[in-house]
């Protein structure tokens, strides 16, 4: 049982880090979208203001809620515990 459940947090982990890598480079992309917005101006620009704030970002926040739920399942499947100080980490920084 704990062999299917490491392959399926190891599958899990490839889809978190790919897909948080590509939405984070489509962020990015978003200040390209505002920086173009910026040089053409007026009308055009506007329209496109507003479809990267009212269509493009909320599609990515969505996303990204997706991706960080697969990461989550992904360190409690692989038995993984963020955060919490354990022996290791507790000896390092000189607490007993």
């Amino acid at each position: 049982m704990r062999e299917k459940l490491k392959k399926i947090s190891d599958v899990f982990k490839l889809i978190f880090g790919y897909g948080i890598m590509i939405v984070l480079f489509l962020g990015g992309l978003t200040f390209f979208g505002y920086l173009a917005a910026l040089f053409i101006g007026g009308e055009t620009a506007t329209n496109m203001c507003t479809w990267i704030y009212k269509s493009f970002i909320p599609v990515l926040i969505r996303a990204t809620t997706i991706l960080i739920l697969f990461g989550l399942v992904t360190m409690y499947l692989g038995g993984e515990k963020a955060l919490t100080p354990g022996k290791k980490n507790m000896h390092e920084e000189g607490e007993k």
